[in-house]
């Protein structure tokens, strides 16, 4: 007796599911291009970094600075006391710039990032510009190499570090003291106000460039600042 031969799919009903998965296909296909031809093309990121050295831009300011008192003596050892405390909204990427006429309303700078936190780069900066200004001054941040003997200590505060609502210029407002790191003597608290200047109205395509440099003419003018009091 012979077996029954397999049920095979009708011929039609074949052709009917490879022409749906076709056209299932075919339409996935332009949906995924129609949603790329309307997508908005995204500026490429700006990273900005803030130079070792300060600009030319930054010698008004450094010269308009209290005069340096005398230097320190090279005997004494500084430390600079971490962190140097910024506002919170410095720990972001973002460069941010006022909006409206108050400049309580901020906003990120469109496609403009820090490279490196400005948490970092600022005490990193001030250092070396106070080592520069007061010619060597021996200034260490922690870890301290072992046997080191600190004499004095530098605590930092950065109250404000921010463009001002008009554009023109960035706002800076910093506290620091000096103090004894045996604790023989009060500390001496110091205080600066002041503005540092664009140069030219930060606008265009350099925006992000200007004020990066105005960022880093106010650092190299506060910590003229510093230094004027340093060996006090």
């Amino acid at each position: 007796m012979r077996e029954p031969m397999p049920t095979r799919c009708p011929r039609p009903r074949r052709r009917a599911a490879m022409r749906a998965s076709y056209f299932s296909i075919t339409s996935l296909a332009s949906m995924a291009l129609l949603a790329a031809c309307g997508a908005v093309p995204v500026p490429p990121t700006t990273w900005l970094r803030l130079p070792a050295q300060a600009p030319a831009s930054a010698m008004p300011a450094i010269s308009a600075a209290p005069a340096a008192a005398a230097p320190v003596r090279a005997a004494e050892v500084w430390q600079l006391m971490l962190p140097v405390r910024l506002p919170g909204h410095l720990e972001r990427d973002n460069l941010f710039v006022p909006q409206g006429s108050s400049g309580a309303a901020l906003q990120p700078l469109s496609a403009a990032r820090w490279v490196e936190p400005l948490h970092e780069a600022v005490p990193r900066l001030l250092r070396e510009d106070l080592v520069r200004l007061q010619g060597g001054l021996p200034l260490w941040q922690a870890p301290l190499p072992p046997g080191l003997v600190v004499a004095r200590q530098l605590r930092i505060e950065v109250a404000a570090f921010e463009i001002a609502a008009d554009g023109r210029s960035l706002l800076t407002h910093a506290r620091w003291s000096i103090a004894d790191a045996r604790g023989a003597q009060t500390p001496r608290v110091h205080e600066a106000r002041f503005d540092t200047a664009a140069t030219a109205a930060p606008g265009g395509s350099g925006q992000a460039e200007a004020w990066a440099l105005v960022h880093r003419a106010a650092i190299a003018a506060l910590a003229a600042r510093i230094a004027a009091t340093l060996g006090s």
